[in-house]
């Protein structure tokens, strides 16, 4: 599958399923940039994509797109002139019963995961439509089924999946296709975020819980959510848009909750 020459802005590029997706696309010869907050992140991935002998350097952006949704657009028209494909990953969770999520948690969680990522869309259209790309939208399977704990999380995600229907259909009269994938569990370092240690006891013993609540006995990878993405960006799949595609091993499907 080739992306040879289109330019993809990526957010949430620095770890876990946009580190993943930055990596397959450069290998299939795109023109990247990538969005996140943490430069540290960024050198890991930058070296994972110059192991695989890309030679193309990625655009690597340091902004929040909560605030930063301006530049985020400028800096990429600006280095490649165009936009091919948008892939909205960046996102993040406070997590917190309803009894307890103060105003600020629930102001950050809505900011980046919504509004962010609306307003960097807004700019992004413009030159989706002059070049026929597309956007896919990294949603989750908590925008489809409740979890305990995480209610202003799966609130966004709920948003952010109709947001992409709403969207759809907007935009497919202008050549403009609107899709998102709906993770469920996916090893990836999103929970360092939330304060756990990926090596330690306490994940490991989450990730096992979290296998039980998957019919397919496991959770999931990140690279079976960029293949997912791919099939969506890729010119193939003309014919589809406004779609929620849940990756998550019929998790949406099973009772099952953590506990």
């Amino acid at each position: 599958m080739s992306f040879k020459n289109k330019v993809i802005l990526i957010t949430g590029a620095s770890s876990g399923i946009g580190a993943a997706c930055a990596e397959f696309f450069a290998v299939n010869g795109a023109h990247l940039a990538l969005v996140g907050r943490k430069p540290e992140r960024f050198e890991v991935v930058v070296a994972q994509i110059k192991k695989k002998s890309v030679e193309r350097e990625p655009l690597v952006i340091l902004a929040d797109i909560s605030v930063d949704y301006e530049r985020i657009i400028s800096e990429t028209i600006g280095k490649y002139g165009r936009l091919d494909v948008l892939i909205n990953n960046a996102a993040f969770s406070i997590p917190g019963s309803f009894v307890n999520v103060k105003p600020e948690h629930f102001d950050a969680v809505i900011g980046a995961n919504v509004r962010g990522t609306f307003l960097l869309t807004q700019l992004a259209v413009p030159y989706l439509i002059s070049s026929k790309g597309n956007i896919v939208n990294v949603s989750s399977v908590a925008a489809l089924k409740p979890f305990p704990g995480s209610i202003v999380y799966c609130i966004s995600k709920a948003a952010l999946d109709h947001f992409t229907r709403c969207l759809a259909l907007e935009l497919a009269s202008k050549g403009v296709r609107v899709n998102s994938i709906n993770p469920a569990v996916i090893d990836t370092n999103f929970r360092d975020y939330l304060g756990m240690d990926r090596n330690g006891e306490e994940y490991a013993a989450l990730l096992k819980n979290m296998a039980s609540m998957h019919p397919v006995g496991r959770v999931g990878e990140s690279e079976e959510c960029v293949n997912a993405i791919a099939f969506l960006a890729n010119d193939n799949a003309a014919f589809i848009t406004g779609v929620i595609l849940p990756i998550d091993g019929n998790n949406y499907c099973s009772s099952k909750r953590v506990t």
